[in-house]
């Protein structure tokens, strides 16, 4: 495999993540000037965030998956898994850099933020209702959207650089509308990189990093992401 497409993926999700996770933390931290600004706001940051590392991505000649869910459902759907584990390697580096870029960029704002929660929710996800299984449900349909809504995007002509904007529109749609559940991680590396992160970041105050929890966004997504596959392998109108 040739190293520049896993910097594509590296940067890509670096990109995702410090945009994506940077929205978080401008909405929630105190004295930002974006506090309370909501969950619209924090939405279209993703969106914008996904476009953007999937430019990154592709910019260096690599697929722009930049998460394993999407690695793993398209490895399925056409039976090429030569570049699964290297790409969930470099995803899951990709976010663990983006999340230090985060706490760099935020630095005062962690400390005059009293809220442990809050600061963590600037790293990884967290359910509304702590249901596991209802949480992986919700992670698995989220994901199955995504996938799903990737490959029929891609399926037909693309005008030239609309494709990461397709994507980002679908990522704000599954955000606004599946989101409010679980925070919709829909990808293992954007929240468990992150949620490593934290625990090993100097963050003031910032308490438990909540592991007891981590398995359901890497977990949900990844069966999400291979219900997928199977479907688009299984029904190949796509």
């Amino acid at each position: 495999m040739e190293v520049n497409i896993l910097l594509g993926e590296f940067f890509g999700t670096m990109t995702l993540v410090l945009l994506g996770n940077g929205v978080v933390a401008n909405a929630l931290l105190t004295d930002s000037k974006a506090n309370g600004s909501g969950w619209m706001v924090i939405a279209s940051g993703w969106a914008f965030a996904v476009f953007a590392g999937v430019f990154v991505a592709l910019a260096f000649g690599a697929p722009a998956h930049l998460n394993p869910a999407v690695t793993l459902g398209f490895a399925i759907s056409s039976g090429d898994f030569s570049n699964m584990l290297p790409f969930f390697g470099v995803q899951f580096l990709g976010a663990f850099a983006g999340a230090i870029l985060v706490f760099l960029h935020f630095g005062p704002h962690w400390k005059v933020t009293e809220d442990a929660g809050l600061k963590l929710a600037a790293f990884s996800t967290g359910p509304a209702i702590r249901k596991s299984g209802w949480n992986i449900v919700s992670e698995a349909i989220g994901t199955f959207v995504l996938v799903l809504g990737v490959a029929a995007i891609f399926s037909g002509d693309v005008a030239a650089g609309m494709g990461p904007f397709l994507v980002g529109g679908l990522v704000w749609g599954i955000g606004l509308s599946l989101g409010g559940t679980t925070g919709y991680a829909i990808n293992p590396a954007r929240d468990l990189g992150p949620r490593i992160a934290h625990f090993l970041l100097p963050i003031p105050g910032k308490g438990e990093s909540d592991f007891a929890y981590s398995w359901v966004p890497v977990v949900g997504p990844l069966i999400g992401g291979a219900a997928a596959g199977l479907f688009i392998m299984i029904l190949p109108v796509l």
